[in-house]
């Protein structure tokens, strides 16, 4: 029987240990239903699989390759819910991100940019005549990717706390069946409403925008927010918390990027590679018998491929364990690849790049304010970062 996918860390910034050391970038996987499928760490195999379309992104045929302790979810065969188009394959897949390329709009970027330096701004400013200590968290990370988000699909600003605590639910692996169904229909709940009042009235928003295009069904148009409320808000806070740990961490490198000697796109590149927080792997299944890397995957067998380990392959990041904002972080998969390659990358960098450059110049002292050992990771989800960051200047 292989081994369970490793999930405990030594480091807080590198992947399991377990992850890497071997010769076998494809190696059979035990998921703890009993399934025996696969891992992948190579950053080529990996790439491979995403952009082949003989593997499944169906939500249906899909298996956890972690265990949710307090939860009893070894549930196989249900399909994904209306608009959550990340789970599903073309021709539905295509259908639905159609629509939602057409909202992500250069023109909706560019109009979105001072906006984000606003909230960035307006959070420092309060963060700085509180005083230290701050949780960075808190303070920084978390409120603003949220009010991104709810800016983006047009939700008011007054309910960011009912999505932060729905999305922190879904995502968590304690979390039981009975929480996260109750978080579930709050939220889903709260959107029904929100897509009815933009079919009334709409706005210049995204949510407005798909109403209008009368393409997508109600439940189609809540599902669609949801995800994008959930991926828009969890990836983008914690990169900004655990980059700014890493980086505080690696005082050289806050340095270099406060300075101006790194370019903050390049340093934001090189942050996405070396911290890659969806930590437990994105999962396909094969559609027909496949011959990859000499082993054969056959019809209905789980790939784990864990994006992490990836993204930290000497075959193609030379001294990936290092965290270097100068170096070429060109090529790595933490938006992923193929046809799922992440929707708001673009959206999630400008956040990041005016985030973490507003940041280290208006704090250049930045500091934590506790050991390193007492910062808490959140190893146990789905999404990796810190829960808090404690901070001083």
């Amino acid at each position: 029987m292989p081994d369970l996918l490793p999930t405990t860390r030594v480091d807080p910034f590198d992947p399991p240990p377990e992850l890497f050391g071997t010769d076998q970038p494809l190696r059979p996987l035990a998921y703890p239903d009993g399934h025996e499928g696969w891992l992948v760490t190579s950053h080529t195999l990996a790439k491979a699989v995403l952009a082949d379309q003989r593997f499944s992104s169906k939500l249906e045929l899909r298996r956890t390759p972690v265990r949710r302790p307090v939860v009893d979810d070894f549930r196989v065969g249900e399909p994904a819910a209306p608009g959550f188009f990340i789970a599903m394959d073309p021709p539905d897949h295509t259908r639905l991100r159609r629509q939602l390329t057409g909202q992500f709009t250069v023109r909706r970027m560019n109009q979105l940019t001072p906006r984000i330096e606003q909230i960035v701004a307006e959070h420092l400013d309060a963060m700085e005549q509180a005083g230290p200590p701050a949780d960075l968290v808190q303070a920084f990370a978390l409120p603003i990717p949220s009010l991104v988000i709810c800016e983006l699909l047009g939700v008011p600003y007054a309910d960011r706390a009912e999505f932060q605590q729905a999305s922190s639910v879904l995502l968590g692996l304690d979390s039981t069946d009975e929480q996260a169904a109750v978080a579930m229909k709050s939220i889903t709940g709260y959107l029904a409403g929100l897509v009815g009042r933009k079919r009334a009235e709409p706005e210049d928003d995204l949510l407005s925008g798909l109403t209008e295009a009368g393409e997508l069904s109600d439940d189609e148009l809540v599902g669609v927010a949801l995800l994008l409320l959930v991926a828009g808000h969890e990836t983008t806070a914690n990169m900004l918390g655990l980059g700014t740990f890493a980086l505080l961490q690696h005082p050289e490198q806050a340095e270099a990027l406060r300075s101006g000697a790194v370019p903050v796109d390049n340093a934001v590149e090189e942050l996405m590679r070396y911290l890659s927080v969806i930590q437990f792997g994105t999962t396909r299944t094969a559609l027909e018998d496949v011959e990859l890397a000499g082993r054969l995957i056959t019809k209905g067998q789980v790939l784990t491929l864990s994006l992490p380990a990836a993204n930290r392959d000497p075959e193609k990041f030379p001294n990936p364990a290092e965290l270097d904002l100068g170096g070429d972080a060109h090529g790595h998969l933490a938006f992923g690849h193929g046809v799922h390659q992440c929707l708001g990358q673009q959206l999630a960098r400008i956040e990041m790049r005016i985030g973490y450059a507003a940041l280290f110049e208006r704090f250049p002292g930045l500091s934590l304010a506790v050991p390193p050992s007492e910062v808490p990771v959140r190893d146990d989800m789905a999404i990796y970062g810190v829960h808090r960051l404690p901070v001083s200047w």
